[in-house]
């Protein structure tokens, strides 16, 4: 071969070879909070001050569209984005119509599945940031992301009245310590049923927390969530080594301290 044929084989190669590292970068980029979450905020019929839930008092003007803004939904159709969506800048907005119509097939598909190739995404117009809809045309993506009858009736729901003692909780760590490892996502179900009410709440477990109390590292793991009461930014959820148990962190909905936690969109049962 000569010495242009080999300049230009190397020319279709490295060309090849960047094409499939491009492709490879756009699939799958890093989960930001900022970009992958919801930017409004989750509302249900109760709201809770310091750890204690209470009727929410609305006039109908300030009535929120619970149907859909439900925690279970929320956390479990950031899910659905990640793995089935396909955001694309260069193409025109779609009408609200067709905009809710892709958006409703996004979250029918089971969040359990494998992620679809990226050719055979669902595609949104617009930037790869999924609170883009939302500042934009709010009512479409509000509307259209599930239905919130889901959240009181999934399979899963009477799994908080077996037993959780320690040896369970166990066994829930070591499940979500295996998906945050490969990069998964965890649906966590933070309650204390039949204890107290303080809590009865779906959140979004999606990384490992660096934990910066040295001193402790043997005792306590924490992990990042997305709370879909808090769309401001990231809320801890901790693994107590010692006591073999779920700690959640004080803020104006809940007390603080102890959680028991279920997985749930794992699996259909789930």
């Amino acid at each position: 071969m000569n010495a242009p044929a080999i300049h230009r084989a190397g020319a279709i190669c490295a060309g090849v070879f960047l094409w499939v590292f491009s492709a490879a970068g756009a699939a799958e980029h890093p989960f930001s909070f900022h970009r992958d979450t919801f930017a409004f905020a989750n509302e249900t019929v109760l709201e809770y001050h310091q750890g204690h839930a209470s009727p929410r008092h609305e006039n109908d003007s300030q009535k929120p569209k619970r149907f859909t803004q439900h925690c279970f939904v929320m956390s479990r159709s950031v899910i659905q984005f990640r793995k089935f969506a396909r955001f694309e800048p260069g193409l025109a907005p779609l009408d609200d119509s067709e905009l809710g119509t892709r958006i409703r097939k996004i979250t029918s598909l089971a969040p359990w599945t494998a992620p679809f190739a990226m050719q055979e995404r669902i595609v949104i117009p617009g930037p790869p940031d999924l609170r883009a809809p939302h500042r934009e045309r709010p009512d479409v993506l509000q509307e259209n992301i599930g239905l919130g009858w889901t959240t009181y009736f999934r399979p899963g729901n009477w799994r908080i009245f077996l037993p959780h003692g320690a040896a369970q909780q166990v066994r829930t760590e070591a499940e979500l310590e295996r998906a945050v490892a490969r990069g998964e996502f965890f649906v966590a179900y933070l309650t204390n049923i039949p204890k107290s009410l303080n809590i009865n709440h779906g959140v979004l477990v999606y990384a490992r927390q660096e934990n910066s109390d040295r001193g402790n590292n043997s005792r306590a793991l924490r992990y990042r969530v997305y709370d879909p009461n808090h769309p401001d930014g990231p809320r801890t959820l901790e693994w107590s080594q010692g006591d073999s148990c779920f700690l959640y962190q004080r803020d104006s909905d809940f007390v603080g301290g102890r959680v028991v936690v279920w997985q749930v969109y794992g699996h259909f049962l789930q």
